[in-house]
């Protein structure tokens, strides 16, 4: 039996330029959403775009990459896995998150 693996792969356009983040254990991390749009007809014939906003993390030196050569409309293709994050708020409200934790990118 084959593994089976976690891989998202998304194409799509960031919607703002990338946020890079600090941390104290020296590691670099980059954020940055990314748009993808279904494109269909409904029954009526009319052209609908549906857009989906994705949450994608960079480490280390693909995060140096994102920050560097990435901007808000870049064209992109993902390759990475979801991850799932449970974290409360400052105002004790508990939330669940995902994200893409980017193993690869290719500027399009």
């Amino acid at each position: 039996m084959s593994t089976i693996q976690n891989t998202v792969q998304l194409i799509g356009h960031l919607g703002d330029a990338p946020e890079e983040v600090k941390l104290e254990s020296k590691k670099k991390l980059t954020k940055f959403s990314l748009a993808t749009n279904l494109r269909y007809k409904n029954k009526d014939g009319d052209s609908i775009v549906n857009t989906q906003w994705h949450r994608v993390v960079a480490w280390d030196k693909l995060a140096e990459v994102c920050s560097k050569h990435l901007k808000k409309g870049s064209h992109v293709a993902c390759r990475g896995r979801l991850v799932y994050q449970d974290f409360e708020t400052k105002s004790g409200e508990k939330r669940h998150t995902a994200e893409i934790h980017l193993d690869e990118l290719h500027m399009l």
